[in-house]
């Protein structure tokens, strides 16, 4: 069956490849995570006077800004509003349970200003469930209204952002959510925005409404969309967190480690996925220092392998050994990723052996012109047999002083 093309929006989305999920609120200031409200089951009097001692740095947004531009991240999806209802932007009068009415500042303002400042597009995460208003649980139609009057302040007052994320139609699954209506106000004020309608933990590359834009892997690693006789061709984005939470854990020291980042990054993309990256601000809106710092070792190695990270497509007739695998830019154009090459050196120095070897592909139907590794340049050997099916490159070993987890080579077709 035929494979629908993407519409701009879509393949422009996929084309960020790599971006920074930010989950930051009250709740922030206890360091217990973003659930800290419902899991502590704190009263909703006593949680709400964190209001009171809500302080955020001058320039926070800039700064988170620039860590993202340093990680090499396209776009950036902020809470601006979570489970715990407050908001952080300006709600135009809905209630006064925003951070203009707490600090006098709208925050969100200051984050699109600081991504448009620095080329980082700017989306908005918006929860749909909502531990504050009352209607939700008692007129849940009224409520509706108030989450779709919400978003289209979101959609009117910023500028072009590049698109909304939900979180939590997962909670009252028999209700309807009246998800036309809402994508329609989007639709109005942002017609180019990405739609993501989270469908969690139980639900992982689950297709929802036909105006949702690409479907949400949380946790983990994605599986490849099968497109084939699709209504509409939609993109894929795997989120995940540094540690075990999204909101800040101030005693979480279970980190993912930095060459897990990267394959993680390599795989999304090998599987034609965006990956979504998660840090939790400090209670004043700061980025944590660990976390800062592995996004910028991601950024360095993105500069140094990955520049098919964001262009490059999912090669399916092509195939590697191992985790290797091959992603192509156009028809003359191809990159293998090397997975498990080893430092050369002595024995009585390195571990591992002497890092070299052949790498086996199968499925390459063209001539090869060229290969070499992305970050050095070094030319590689190759051999290709007659119906050039096979390929093999003679992978060279990372020379001492380096080790990038993940090795690129561009292969260049006639």
């Amino acid at each position: 069956m035929a494979t629908p093309m993407p519409l701009k929006r879509i393949a422009d989305f996929e084309d960020l490849g790599f971006g920074m999920f930010v989950h930051w609120g009250l709740y922030s200031q206890v360091g217990k995570g973003e659930w800290y409200q419902s899991f502590y089951q704190v009263p909703k009097e006593k949680y709400e006077e964190l209001v009171k001692t809500f302080a955020v740095r001058p320039y926070y947004a800039e700064d988170m800004v620039k860590v993202a531009k340093a990680a090499g991240m396209k776009y950036i999806v902020l809470t601006t509003r979570h489970h715990d209802g407050f908001s952080l932007f300006d709600t135009k009068g809905l209630n006064t349970y925003d951070a203009p009415h707490a600090i006098g500042r709208d925050l969100v303002r200051e984050y699109v200003d600081a991504c448009n400042k620095y080329d980082i597009i700017p989306f908005f995460y918006h929860t749909t469930l909502d531990w504050h208003e009352e209607s939700f649980d008692k007129d849940f139609k009224a409520y509706l209204k108030y989450l779709r009057d919400s978003v289209e302040i979101l959609c009117s007052e910023y500028g072009k952002i590049g698109g909304l994320w939900f979180d939590g139609n997962w909670s009252k699954p028999n209700e309807d959510w009246e998800e036309d209506a809402l994508y329609e106000v989007i639709r109005k004020h942002q017609p180019d925005a990405i739609i993501v309608n989270n469908t969690g933990l139980s639900h992982r590359g689950e297709k929802g409404n036909l105006e949702i834009d690409s479907v949400t892997f949380e946790q983990g690693r994605p599986t490849r969309m099968n497109q084939d006789g699709a209504n509409k061709y939609l993109a894929t984005e795997m989120c995940q967190t540094l540690n075990d939470h999204w909101g800040v854990g101030a005693h979480d020291f279970n980190y993912k480690s930095v060459p897990e980042i990267i394959e993680t990054l390599c795989y999304s993309r090998r599987m034609g996925a965006n990956y979504l990256l998660n840090i939790g601000l400090e209670p004043d809106g700061t980025v944590p220092e660990i976390q800062g710092a592995m996004l910028k070792l991601v950024g360095q190695w993105i500069e140094l392998e990955g520049e098919a990270i964001y262009k490059g497509r999912p090669c399916d007739d092509i195939s590697g050994e191992g985790h290797d695998f091959v992603l192509r830019v156009d028809d003359h154009t191809l990159y293998a990723f090397i997975h498990g090459l080893k430092v050369t050196g002595d024995s009585n120095v390195v571990v591992g052996g002497s890092g070299s070897g052949l790498k086996n592909f199968i499925g390459l139907n063209q001539k090869i012109k060229s290969i070499e590794w992305v970050d050095n340049h070094e030319a590689l050997r190759f051999m290709q047999n007659a119906d050039e099916r096979l390929m093999s490159l003679y992978a060279t070993g990372f020379s001492y002083g380096m080790n990038t987890v993940v090795r690129v080579a561009k292969i260049v077709l006639e």
